[in-house]
């Protein structure tokens, strides 16, 4: 599980530095895997300006440009056809290690002649940079971004990448804001409320929901939250989402599938768009049917069976449950009406779907472990909310099926057992304190504290 630490403190008011959120967070069970800082690894990569550009004497499509570096000029041989004079863009010195060129992904730059032309340097792409896999021309900065300064920090780069190992009964620390509860009460420190405000919706969805199972007390999908938005407009997300989602290592796509990783990641959450005008009818969750087959986002075609949670609509499958949604009712830029989901579903029947057909996605990794069933319905606000920040559109009024699967529990502590079992010799003052900054309610009966999960 990676998480940036500005992420992280989105959620949790602390004034912890990262040393003592490092400890803390394997002394409490999360294990630290490692943290990455990108700002050490970018520090030779500055802002340089191009101060001019004439054509290379013995090649077509290469330039010369002299780049101010901050502390001093450099001749700089480029092909990019998007570099000119007065631009902003990253200069590599020589002895850089470009993360995104040569064998192994990263190369380390010497002082070379390129036909003839003597070249001190480079002017960078973002796949150069190791951002993207975008090489068409060089990175352009702000013009307001400050001559020489570290190009991680003009970025946003600076942000250390926590990554933790998350143990199978830890579910709740499959998102940030679950990491941040536990860090709460653990550290001198406060979690910040999510924002759980309902989006008024305008209008009744045009599609329905319709959750069809044999057997209602075993039932795949008990919950299942849709809402419709129609008029949006699909495109690249925000720079500042696009730039979270590669720090844990995964590639932006459009807005409304970054909208669904981000509150993967965030809140331990993961949701679907559909295109709606690819739906026929009313959205059905069910069961598969032996032989029905799938085209999934992974390019890849899965025969299914009818152990199997399927989203379909009234003419086919959609989506498999929990794991991956399917090529044909898939969001693209052309999209403008969407149908968003926020379901539970069962984390055995995930799991086991999952090995049968070896899938492996962030969705499975998480329902097969056990999502907050209290989840959907903010889920869905949060959703909703960033479909709007970055794409507009007009909500529909919630469409809900089925209800929260019974999963309340209490459970009576001695608080003696603390010591004796855990070895924490613990006042029950403390011991209470503890529980109720990690969430449970805690009641005193006789010499039994029952608490309420």
């Amino acid at each position: 599980m990676k998480f940036t630490l500005n992420w992280l403190r989105e959620h949790l008011e602390t004034t912890a530095d990262l040393d003592t959120i490092k400890d803390k967070l394997t002394a409490i069970g999360l294990e630290l895997e490692g943290v990455e800082d990108r700002a050490a690894d970018l520090a030779p990569f500055v802002v340089g300006y191009v101060k001019s550009i004439e054509p290379h004497p013995d090649a077509d499509k290469l330039q010369v440009c002299v780049v101010d570096t901050g502390t001093g000029d450099a001749q700089v041989v480029c092909g990019a056809p998007n570099a000119r004079a007065g631009m902003k863009g990253v200069f590599a010195p020589v002895g850089s290690t470009v993360p995104g060129m040569g064998p192994g992904d990263s190369i380390k730059l010497k002082e070379a002649k390129i036909r003839g032309v003597e070249s001190r340097g480079m002017l960078c792409s973002e796949r150069e940079m190791g951002l993207s896999d975008s090489h068409t021309g060089i990175i352009e900065l702000p013009d307001d971004a400050p001559l020489g300064a570290p190009f991680a920090q003009v970025m946003g780069l600076d942000d250390p990448v926590i990554d933790i190992a998350i143990t199978p009964n830890r579910q709740d620390c499959l998102g940030v804001q679950g990491i941040a509860r536990d860090l709460a009460a653990a550290l001198p420190a406060t979690l910040k409320p999510l924002d759980r405000s309902p989006v008024r919706g305008t209008f009744p969805s045009p599609i329905d929901v319709r959750l069809d199972f044999p057997n209602p007390t075993n039932d795949p999908c008990p919950h299942f939250v849709g809402r419709y938005i129609r008029g949006i407009k699909n495109g690249p997300s925000p720079q500042w989402a696009q730039d979270r989602l590669r720090a844990v290592g995964l590639r932006p796509i459009s807005a409304l599938v970054d909208v669904t990783n981000l509150l993967t990641i965030d809140q331990a959450r993961p949701l679907h768009v559909f295109d709606a005008d690819k739906i026929t009818g009313a959205i059905v969750p069910r069961l598969a049917r032996t032989g029905e087959t799938l085209d999934a986002l992974d390019d890849a075609t899965y025969q299914m069976d009818d152990s199997m949670t399927v989203i379909a609509d009234e003419a086919r499958a959609l989506a498999l449950g929990g794991i991956m949604g399917g090529s044909y009712s898939g969001c693209t830029e052309d999209t403008v009406n969407v149908f968003v989901e926020a379901a539970w579903f069962d984390p055995v029947r995930t799991a086991t779907t999952g090995r049968k057909l070896g899938i492996e996605s962030n969705a499975r990794y998480r329902f097969e472990r056990g999502v907050d069933p209290e989840s959907a319905v903010p889920g869905m606000e949060a959703a909703t909310q960033l479909i709007q920040e970055f794409c507009g559109g007009e909500p529909s009024d919630l469409v809900i099926a089925g209800a929260v699967p019974d999963w309340q529990k209490t459970v009576d502590l001695r608080p003696e057992r603390v010591r004796t079992l855990g070895g924490l010799d613990l006042h029950e003052s403390e011991i209470t304190k503890i529980l109720v900054k990690l969430g449970f309610a805690v009641e005193k009966i006789s010499d039994v504290l029952r608490i309420t999960v």
